[in-house]
């Protein structure tokens, strides 16, 4: 009765896998394609029978991009890397304490706050465009890096808020009394005691805030118009000409802004795990 209990959890356990590698494929190819895609001559692209790898190797898509051309995808890089790290350090900076008050202190208007914060994350990009673009244009923030920045945090901070308060209530009231009974006040506990456990929440946040900056299209492409000062994700559009598309190119660029998306999941993703499954204790 147990080798047949034994092999029947061993089947199980090998038609699981064989789905999940399975799964892994179908949803990994397209990204394996765009990477072949960045490697082939325009008319290998679009040969009668494509080939799984290039034939001839194209690395301009690449090198061509090291130089001081209009369209540059490193310089690209930059930008996006610059804009992406503010709005994370922002955005974490300014919900910790936020998420913080509304988890542990009353005061009028609390769920109104609560019910602004989800209402927020309802309601999409292009409802803000005009009177953002009438705001920055007014103070002088098109065309610079400060125009997504402060758009982008509109998205990163409720969502980090949301996601901290939760991660917040989870965290027993008894650590706040033993904080106090030790000498410590409101803010001295905060700082030494909350932090530090609430840590995988924290990181949750910033990793969202981050991705939400670095995957921005709409604010890049509305508020900045110089080509040099443009997100990766704007750049992209650079090879979609009036005559037709680059594909090798605009795959290059592709593989370029999904590498730090990419090195971000293998490298944090137990911290993001727990951060999220911690914080969905409580509501």
């Amino acid at each position: 009765m147990a080798n047949l209990s034994a092999n029947k959890q061993s089947r199980n356990e090998i038609i699981l896998n064989t789905i999940c590698v399975f799964a892994a494929i179908v949803f990994l190819f397209p990204l394996y394609w765009m990477v072949v895609t960045s490697l082939k001559y325009e008319q290998d692209i679009f040969a009668m029978n494509p080939t799984l790898l290039p034939v001839r190797v194209f690395w301009k898509a690449y090198t061509s991009q090291l130089g001081s051309g209009q369209f540059n995808m490193f310089r690209s890089f930059f930008n996006s890397t610059a804009i992406a790290l503010s709005v994370m350090a922002i955005s974490t900076v300014l919900s910790i304490p936020a998420a913080y008050g509304l988890a542990r202190f009353r005061f009028k208007g609390k769920r109104l706050f609560i019910l602004l914060f989800l209402i927020t994350q309802m309601l999409p990009a292009v409802f803000v465009l005009t009177p953002l673009f009438i705001m920055f244009n007014k103070m002088g923030f098109i065309d610079t890096y400060m125009s997504p920045i402060i758009a982008d945090c509109t998205i990163g901070i409720p969502f980090s808020v949301l996601i901290l308060r939760t991660y917040f209530l989870s965290i027993p009231k008894e650590l706040d009394d033993s904080a106090k009974i030790d000498g410590c006040n409101h803010f001295s506990a905060f700082l030494k005691i909350m932090i530090p456990i609430a840590s995988p929440g924290v990181i949750v946040a910033a990793v969202f805030s981050f991705l939400f900056a670095w995957g921005d299209l709409v604010y890049g492409m509305t508020f900045i118009g110089k080509q040099e000062v443009r997100p990766i994700t704007a750049g992209m559009f650079n090879f979609m000409g009036q005559y037709g598309i680059a594909w090798n190119y605009l795959m290059a660029f592709g593989v370029v802004t999904i590498v730090p998306v990419v090195l971000i999941f293998i490298f944090m993703q137990k911290y993001i795990i727990s951060g999220l499954t911690n914080g969905a204790v409580k509501g």
